[in-house]
């Protein structure tokens, strides 16, 4: 039996335990695939993160990211979680201030502020309106009139987002979401809070079982945001997005646009550290 690191951090929280955990095993080079789907579903959280040595020079470590159910190549509340967890752990960067991290999509930037990480969103893998069918599905699953749904598009960075923007924040809040008409979709919806609130914007993420049986929400979503960040240009330069306040979560998001690159960044704080048996 091998005995290897494992952190658990608690990511984009606007307080203490207030964002998104993901679990964290150090050192997995030696685990197969088995074994890793079975760790992820035994954490029972929305990813669970495996780092492993890199296969290229620029890279800083390589992370396979697990669902419950299914690997993605990329996901942002995980990115930043990884990064902190690797950091804490001991890990130098080779570049200064800047964590380089390898995965499915590749190499992504993970820039280092303070006590505040913030991934390089990205390109997206689709994008574009929804077709009229999925729309109209979307509308019914979300129980959203015609004139609520403002804009609508596909922002697929790995998880295959389909988003829609209602009126205003508490449009978001209220949605009372039917999983049979979202079945085996990942769904995201984002309205704006009144101007001159400490938010822009709230988001929701919603991803309903293939059976149609169940919906399960994503209390703060990196590469959801990190989609929305690239398609509402709209919206300022830099601003905080808020989620999970529908769970009782307290999760901020920042969003920074600069040079045509969308930065997304929050707190990543490691809350439980120890070793993981295997």
């Amino acid at each position: 039996m091998a005995a290897l690191p494992f952190s658990q951090v608690d990511v984009f929280a606007g307080s203490p335990l207030g964002g998104n955990p993901v679990a964290v095993v150090h050192d997995a080079d030696d685990l197969d695939d088995a074994t890793l789907r079975s760790f992820a579903t035994w954490t029972n959280l929305s990813e669970t993160t495996f780092l492993l040595r890199p296969t290229t020079p620029e890279a800083d470590y390589r992370v396979r990211i697990l669902t419950t159910s299914e690997e993605f190549p990329f996901a942002g509340h995980p990115t930043l979680g990884s990064a902190r967890a690797w950091l804490a752990a001991g890990g130098v960067p080779r570049r200064e201030g800047v964590v380089v991290q390898e995965c499915g999509i590749g190499l992504v930037d993970v820039r280092i502020e303070a006590d505040r990480l913030g991934f390089a969103a990205p390109p997206l893998l689709r994008s574009g309106p929804l077709e009229p069918g999925l729309l109209e599905r979307l509308r019914r699953g979300l129980g959203l009139c015609e004139d609520q749904v403002v804009a609508s598009s596909h922002l697929d960075n790995g998880p295959g987002w389909v988003v829609v923007r209602v009126p205003d924040a508490a449009t978001v809040l209220g949605l009372r979401p039917d999983p049979a008409e979202l079945a085996g979709l990942a769904v995201g919806v984002v309205g704006n809070h009144p101007a001159g609130s400490a938010c822009a914007v709230e988001v929701r993420a919603l991803i309903a079982s293939p059976d149609g049986r169940m919906l399960e929400e994503d209390p703060v979503t990196g590469s959801l945001n990190a989609g929305i960040g690239q398609w509402l240009t709209d919206l300022p330069e830099q601003y905080t997005a808020s989620q999970g306040t529908a769970l009782g979560r307290t999760g901020r998001v920042r969003v920074v646009r600069e040079g045509g690159q969308v930065w997304v960044g929050g707190t990543a704080q490691v809350v439980l550290a120890g070793t993981a048996q295997f």
